[in-house]
């Protein structure tokens, strides 16, 4: 049986958030958003909402004496007609930088879509508690993660001890926009999305603006990034355009130099990194749009298809070897008057040995083995020797 706790009650705020771009003030508690007002406001796509909404790589940072946390949040869970249930939001529990727990709230508001009708019902329910209990005595640095695919809203967090906003660490902010596979897809937990672990070997504070099913070159994001401090940028390009079918060669080349502009005029020194896609043997070359294939879901597995046609790169449809090409090209042409412009192909972060190796098990998204080698591997590529975010290559600072 648990000790009984005289529990301090601390209302949830921007300054105990690390990772938010916005804290919007709900009936319950606070919203973290990782985009800000504004740009939500020009926002039309239900998927975008949703996905911006789940806290990926958001935390709670704090310093406490405490050996007792409970946080009370009311989450938004999302099931899919016809696929398997998806498993529970989980909680990552960082003290003094190491992991020490793990745990989800029950209850929350469930969203059931259905992919092939287009629809989605809701069916409200009521907030939840995870509790993390034993923590070491004295003062100590803790973090609690949020779940990188839940939308999650804070309502109260309760210790044993005095809670006050965690020190800045004085570590360089890292700012990376991509996909679905940026936000976390499959990950076990959001201390596993393969950004938090390039982050953490990097040593460096992270700002997750992965957004699944919407890194589609919207010139709001990168008005986002524009104006976020940061002193390194990423931006993963691709998989999303080819899978939604969204643009056309034609319109591909001047988005990208749109989107590269938008994020320089704020950060005209700033490193900044683009990164191709990783491999998806389904869309190498093989235009979308993609959709879910559910013929294996008897055996509880979803998998996902390119419908599109190779003949069709003719017209301009726009494949991940297209992609590649072209990101490879714009950046090195940039290059030339732009020397903190770097290019990473994706592929040296997943490839053909690692797809026969760890294939993707939806044929779309990486399982939580590989997001850890896709984290390692960019967190060598990036951060260490001549690359470009290692310490001694940063020219630029936070703009």
């Amino acid at each position: 049986m648990d000790t009984p706790h005289d529990w301090i009650t601390t209302p949830v705020s921007a300054e105990l958030l690390r990772g938010a771009l916005d804290v919007e003030r709900t009936e319950h508690g606070v919203l973290p958003h990782r985009l800000p007002a504004w740009a939500r406001a020009q926002n039309t796509d239900e998927q975008l909402a949703m996905a911006e909404s789940q806290p990926s790589g958001v935390r709670l940072a704090f310093r406490t004496r405490a050996t007792a946390v409970e946080l009370e949040a009311l989450r938004t869970k999302r099931c899919y007609v016809g696929a398997p249930p998806r498993p529970d939001g989980v909680y990552d529990l960082i003290v003094d930088g190491r992991r020490a727990g793990q745990g989800s709230v029950t209850g929350g508001n469930v969203v059931t879509v259905d992919m092939m009708a287009g629809t989605s019902e809701d069916r409200p329910g009521p907030a939840g508690t995870v509790r993390f209990t034993g923590l070491p005595d004295g003062d100590k640095d803790v973090e609690i993660w949020l779940p990188h695919n839940e939308t999650t809203e804070l309502i109260d967090l309760r210790t044993d001890a005095p809670v006050e906003p965690a020190r800045d660490p004085g570590r360089r902010v890292w700012l990376h926009h991509g996909s679905s596979i940026s936000h976390g897809s499959d990950a076990a937990s959001p201390t596993g999305i393969w950004p938090a672990l390039a982050a953490t070997l990097g040593g460096v504070e992270l700002i997750n603006l992965g957004l699944a099913g919407s890194a589609l070159l919207d010139p709001f994001t990168a008005r986002a990034i524009r104006d976020t401090t940061a002193d390194v940028i990423s931006v993963k390009i691709g998989i999303n355009l080819v899978n939604m079918d969204l643009m056309r060669l034609r319109a591909f080349g001047p988005a990208v130099h749109g989107f590269l502009d938008t994020i320089r005029e704020g950060h005209p020194t700033t490193p900044l990194l683009v990164v191709s896609p990783i491999l998806c043997p389904i869309h190498e070359d093989t235009p979308g749009p993609c959709a879910p294939d559910f013929s294996g879901l008897s055996r509880g597995r979803l998998k996902f298809v390119a419908m599109g046609d190779p003949a069709e790169r003719a017209s301009g449809k726009l494949t991940l070897g297209v992609i590649r090409d072209e990101l490879s090209r714009i950046v090195k042409q940039r290059a030339a008057d732009d020397p903190n412009l770097h290019y990473l192909d994706g592929r040296d972060l997943y490839g053909e040995a690692d797809s026969a190796e760890l294939p993707l098990p939806d044929d779309l998204h990486p399982d939580a083995t590989t997001h850890r080698r896709i984290g390692e591997r960019f967190a060598q590529r990036a951060f260490t020797g001549d690359g470009p975010f290692a310490a001694a290559a940063s020219q630029g600072g936070a703009e």
